[in-house]
């Protein structure tokens, strides 16, 4: 399938891309008019961009069905201040009642049953009940386009961050399962990032991994292995050693395999005892079984 952006209608290309572009991060941003009104109004093309200084970008977009623009817009033109409030599951209904296009004069905080809190540094308000909450100044607001669905881009600079300590764990870090974050994919759908949605990638290290090209044959071309496992195999800096692999078939994972089993069927059992091992993490003890026919 191929889409042409000029061949088909905003309508249909946003849809496509809010359902590939996923899941978005959710910026609740909380701003007010110069005559002080608060407005309170949810946005998922939103991400941070840089840490020093500390940037986060937000877009309230044209709306497409009648190239109108938002109260978030226009009071960030007139109030270059805006607290961006994350939004967690606790508080995902609530933020998408905030949705609903209610007049200017309308607040949103008391319309959906949020707590506004005064902020240190901004005249927003903050929202109490998100566990993260971010003052900010608008350095800039860049129009992309004067026609529907054209986003314009809130260039912000973070002055304060508030994180409620509930989230913390016992290092002081944010954990991922006590915040409960929630983001957005296409249509009504969103995702809730906690359990097992919620899952560690090892980064790499400063030196080099062999990459997939230096796998052996047989386990590069692997009908068993997937291209997640080739990938955490090819993130090893070096191979394990002869002498630890020859430790390694005494013990209870390898003669669970070596064992019991047939010349025949042997590398077909050894790569799938190798991704179940790769699936739990134990990357050292899947290699070590990899190569235990080849030390």
């Amino acid at each position: 399938m191929k889409i042409d952006p000029k061949e088909v209608s905003t309508g249909e290309l946003h849809g496509y891309l809010l359902s590939a572009v996923a899941p978005r991060p959710i910026a609740f941003a909380s701003t007010i008019d110069k005559e002080g009104n608060p407005n309170l109004s949810p946005f998922s093309f939103f991400n941070v961009f840089s840490a020093n200084p500390p940037i986060a970008i937000f877009s309230p977009a044209r709306r497409g069905r009648d190239n109108t623009t938002k109260d978030t817009y226009h009071n960030v033109l007139e109030v270059n201040e805006v607290v961006i409030n994350i939004v967690n599951y606790d508080i995902v209904e609530q933020m998408n009642l905030s949705s609903v296009e209610y007049a200017s004069d309308i607040n949103e905080f008391v319309k959906v049953g949020l707590t506004p809190i005064t902020s240190e540094l901004v005249r927003p308000f903050r929202v109490k009940e998100s566990p993260v909450q971010l003052e900010c100044k608008v350095r800039q607001v860049i129009p992309l386009s004067n026609s529907g669905g054209a986003g314009n881009l809130v260039i912000c600079e973070i002055l304060l961050m508030h994180i409620n300590d509930n989230v913390l764990d016992d290092n002081g870090k944010i954990d991922a399962q006590k915040i409960d974050l929630v983001s957005r994919m296409g249509g009504n759908l969103y995702c809730r990032a906690s359990g097992d949605a919620v899952f560690e990638v090892r980064k790499p290290g400063l030196t080099l991994g062999i990459g997939v090209d230096n796998l052996p044959e047989n386990i590069r071309n692997s009908d068993i292995l997937t291209g997640n496992d080739l990938g955490k195999l090819g993130l090893i800096e070096k191979l394990p050693e002869a002498a630890e692999i020859e430790a390694f078939k005494e013990t209870e994972i390898a003669k669970s395999v070596l064992d019991n089993n047939n010349a025949n069927e042997l590398q077909k059992l050894i790569h799938q005892k190798a991704h179940e091992l790769l699936d739990t993490g134990n990357v050292e003890d899947a290699w070590k079984l990899l190569l235990v026919n080849q030390a």
